[in-house]
C-alpha cells in the first residue's frame, strides 16, 4: 500500500510517500510544499492545491494520512493551517484517495511508543524506522513521514481490508 503522509500548514505543507507491505517500510520520497510570505492567503492556497494535485498526480497514493488541525493559542494561526488543510483534503477526495486523520498524541504514540514524545525523538525514530542516512529537512517533513508511518501502524482494520479486496 502507497501512504501519503501530510503535515498540513500555510507556509510549509511535510509531505512523504512509504510503500508499506508486510510490516516494511520503503521511502519513496519526501519534501515540503512552501509558499511565499507575504503573498495573499488565496494565493498561498491556490499554489498548496496545485502543489498536492502534482503530488497525487506523481505518486498516486493509495491512501492519505493527514494530521488533525490542533490549536495552540493562536487562534488565526489555526484557522490559516485549516484553511490550507481543506485545500489538501479537497485536492485528496477529488482524487479519489481515501484519508485518514490522526492526533499529534496519535503519532508520536506509533512512533515512539510514548503519546508525549518530544519532537526531537519523532525525528530520531522516523530516521531510523525508515533506514535514512539524515533526518528529513525541514521538520514538517519528518513529521509527515511520522504521519504515513502512524497510519502503516494504526490503520491495520483498514490496511487490511484493503488487502483483502486487492488481493484475489
Amino acid at each position: 500500500m502507497r501512504i501519503l503522509g501530510i503535515d498540513p500548514g500555510l507556509a510549509i505543507v511535510g509531505w512523504g510517500v512509504l510503500d508499506y507491505n508486510r510490516s516494511r517500510f520503503r521511502t519513496v520520497a519526501y519534501g515540503a510544499l512552501r509558499t511565499p510570505a507575504g503573498t495573499a492567503t488565496e494565493e498561498r492556497l491556490a499554489l498548496l492545491y496545485g502543489g498536492m494535485q502534482e503530488l497525487l498526480e506523481r505518486y498516486h497514493p493509495d491512501s492519505m494520512a493527514i494530521e488533525e488541525l490542533f490549536f495552540n493559542t493562536n487562534i488565526t494561526t489555526g484557522i490559516r493551517v485549516a484553511e490550507a488543510r481543506g485545500v489538501l483534503l479537497l485536492a485528496a477526495r477529488q482524487a479519489g484517495v481515501a484519508i485518514q486523520e490522526y492526533t499529534p498524541l496519535q503519532v508520536k504514540q506509533a512512533v515512539v511508543g510514548y503519546g508525549r514524545a518530544e519532537k526531537q525523538q519523532v525525528i530520531s525514530m522516523v530516521t531510523a524506522l525508515l533506514g535514512l542516512k539524515e533526518a528529513p529537512k525541514p521538520d514538517d517533513t519528518a513529521d509527515a513521514l511520522a504521519i504515513a508511518i502512524c497510519h502503516a501502524h494504526c490503520g491495520g482494520s483498514r490496511l487490511a481490508s484493503y488487502f483483502n479486496r486487492n488481493t484475489v
